[in-house]
């Protein structure tokens, strides 16, 4: 399935897209999507219904984040073993975690506004990993069936605020509308392997990622089973998996975004993001 969120920010509404792309609206059978209907038994449910049978939304809403009232948003850094060469960085022994502010998330095609001062604000086409299940301790074995689904974030950086704000990545991580998330939740048994999907993200119809997730350092099993051993994974927390290389940071010379710029983003099975770049007065 592929549940998605239409409407104004803030009073988004439960939806479906069919197979013929058609917005089907969810809101008789679920209130949202969030995490109290992203357990197995639920998601069983929705999957039951006959898509033909659910009202069609008229017009073209616009798309919020796929999944509403996220309780942790997580990030892994320079999981990526490409990504983490073209910074000069060594691999890491260990995932690299950070959080994203949730004030962050926004709708996949919803603007970023660059804060007051930035300069070298940068992109990062990321897959997203939303858990459904409540989780602590995973194995290997077991940890892919904690994941609700899968969708597709940008993980947008002010650079400057990252690096040389002193503490740690939140800061830059964290602006205002630098977590694009969306535009839908494709459910776990739609994604055969989380491990082998095309990534990429354009600027300006210009390409700049290419990438897979079979280059990942830690797969997504590991990536859960490593934070379960830290702290529970609750149902509706986000994990965003890291990006491959191409950033605008890795460039040279080293290359940013700018007022007016449009990204484009797309995931192999999970749609695709386009955001234009404005900036705060």
């Amino acid at each position: 399935m592929k549940l998605i969120r239409y409407g104004e920010p803030g009073a988004e509404k439960p939806g479906l897209m069919d197979d013929g792309g058609t917005l089907r609206d969810l809101s008789a059978h679920v209130t949202d999507i969030t995490g109290y209907m992203l357990d197995d038994a639920t998601l069983g449910r929705l999957r039951a219904l006959d898509p033909s049978s659910l009202p069609v939304v008229p017009g073209s809403p616009r798309i919020g984040p796929c999944v509403g009232n996220i309780g942790k948003f997580l990030c892994i850094g320079l999981n990526y073993s490409d990504h983490a060469a073209e910074q000069g960085l060594p691999i890491p022994a260990h995932p690299i975690l950070f959080f994203k502010a949730n004030s962050a998330i926004v709708g996949p095609n919803d603007d970023v506004v660059m804060p007051r001062g930035s300069e070298r604000t940068d992109w990062e086409v990321e897959l997203g990993v939303v858990i459904g299940t409540t989780c602590k301790y995973a194995t290997m074995e077991n940890a892919l069936d904690h994941v609700a689904g899968y969708c597709i974030v940008n993980d947008v950086s002010e650079r400057e605020f990252q690096q040389n704000l002193t503490g740690q990545w939140t800061k830059g991580k964290s602006c205002d509308t630098y977590g694009p998330t969306g535009p839908w939740l494709v459910t776990r048994d739609e994604v055969a392997d989380p491990q082998a999907l095309d990534m990429a993200l354009s600027v300006n119809g210009q390409r700049m990622q290419t990438g897979n997730t079979a280059t990942m350092i830690f797969s997504v099993a590991e990536i859960i089973v490593h934070l379960s051993q830290l702290f529970t994974l609750h149902p509706g927390d986000v994990i965003s998996t890291g990006t491959p290389p191409g950033v605008g940071d890795g460039m040279t010379p080293k290359t940013y975004l700018k007022v007016g710029d449009v990204m484009e983003l797309e995931i192999e099975g999970l749609g695709t993001q386009r955001q234009k770049v404005g900036q705060d007065a």
